[in-house]
C-alpha cells in the first residue's frame, strides 16, 4: 500500500501518512518496542490498509531509534517519545477530523503517557496490549538502581523479552525474528528504565482521564502485564471505555490466532465514534 511522507514538526522521526480515499477520521499509530510503523501494513493482520478502506487515514512515525528514523538502535528515552508523541498530535490538530491514537505495548505506554498530559484534540484512544504495568515484579534495589544504571551505560543489555510469547501461529514468529528492519536483542537500560519510571508516575493522572477508551489484551500476554489493562480500565474515570480481554492471548493479538476477532472489535469501536 503506498504511503506518503509525514513531518512531525519539531521531531527527528521518519513520518508516514496512509491518506484513505474519503477520510472520515485520523488516527495517530506508535509502534512497540523494537519494531517500526511499516510493520502494520502487512502484518497485525494488514491494520493500516483496513483502516484506510474504512475511511481512516493513518498517520505514523518510526519513534527514535526505531525503523528509519535517528538515534542509537532500540535505546529509548520514554520521557523523549512522549514529546514526540505529543508534537505529533499538535500537527494534526490542524486538520478537521476526528483524531485518534492507537498505541500497541511500549506505543501503547507512550500514547496513555500523552493522552493523560494533554487530552485535547484526541477523539478516543485505542491501546493494544500497553505497557502500562511494569517492573511489578522487580525487587525494589533494582528500581532504585536502574536511572543511575541509565545514564552510566544506557546501551547497557537488559531484559530478554524473547519471541515465543509474541503469537501462537509459529509463521508470524519466524516472520519477526527473519524482519531485517526489526531490533534483535534485550532491552537496553535506558529504554527500561525510563519506561519503568514512566509507567509509575502515570498511575495518579488516570483518575482524571475522560476519553473514550478501547483497551486490548490478552490473558496469556508475558511480554507486557495484562494486570495493567485492568487496572488502568477500572483507574480511568471515562463513561466511556471498553476493556476487551482474549482469553490465550499473547502478546501480538492482530498477529495471534483471534487476529480477525481484535480487529473487528477496533474497526467497530472506531466506526460507532466515527459516524
Amino acid at each position: 500500500m503506498h504511503n506518503e511522507a509525514w513531518t512531525v514538526p519539531g521531531a527527528p522521526v521518519e513520518g508516514y501518512l496512509w491518506r484513505a480515499a474519503s477520510p472520515k477520521a485520523a488516527l495517530l499509530l506508535s509502534h512497540g518496542f523494537g519494531e517500526y510503523a511499516g510493520r502494520y501494513v502487512e502484518r497485525y493482520h494488514r491494520l493500516i490498509p483496513t483502516l484506510a478502506d474504512a475511511g481512516i487515514s493513518v498517520y505514523a512515525y518510526d519513534q527514535r531509534g526505531h525503523g528509519k528514523s535517528p538515534g542509537r538502535q532500540a535505546v529509548s528515552d520514554l520521557n523523549v517519545l512522549v514529546e514526540d508523541h505529543l508534537k505529533a498530535r499538535e500537527s494534526l490538530r490542524a486538520q478537521h477530523l476526528p483524531v485518534f491514537a492507537l498505541g500497541h505495548s511500549m506505543g501503547g505506554l507512550v500514547t496513555a503517557a500523552s493522552a493523560a498530559r494533554d487530552p485535547r484534540g484526541l477523539s478516543g484512544v485505542i491501546l493494544s496490549s500497553p505497557a502500562l504495568l511494569v517492573g511489578e515484579k522487580e525487587p525494589a534495589w533494582l528500581k532504585r538502581l536502574a536511572p543511575v544504571i541509565a545514564r552510566i551505560a544506557p546501551g547497557l543489555k537488559t531484559s530478554d523479552l524473547g519471541t515465543g510469547g509474541l503469537s501462537r501461529l509459529p509463521d508470524e514468529v519466524a516472520a519477526y525474528e527473519a524482519d531485517p528492519v526489526m531490533y534483535h536483542g534485550n532491552v537496553p537500560a535506558l529504554t527500561g528504565a525510563t519506561m519503568l519510571g514512566l509507567s509509575g508516575r502515570l498511575w495518579p493522572e488516570y483518575a482524571r482521564w475522560t476519553l473514550p477508551t478501547l483497551t486490548l489484551h490478552g490473558t496469556a500476554d508475558r511480554i507486557t502485564d495484562p494486570r495493567g489493562s485492568q487496572r488502568f480500565h477500572d483507574a480511568i474515570a471515562s463513561t466511556d471505555r471498553t476493556l476487551h480481554t482474549v482469553e490465550g492471548g499473547y502478546h501480538e493479538l492482530l498477529n495471534d490466532e483471534p487476529r480477525e476477532e481484535v480487529r473487528q472489535v477496533i474497526l467497530d469501536w472506531l466506526r460507532a465514534r466515527t459516524g
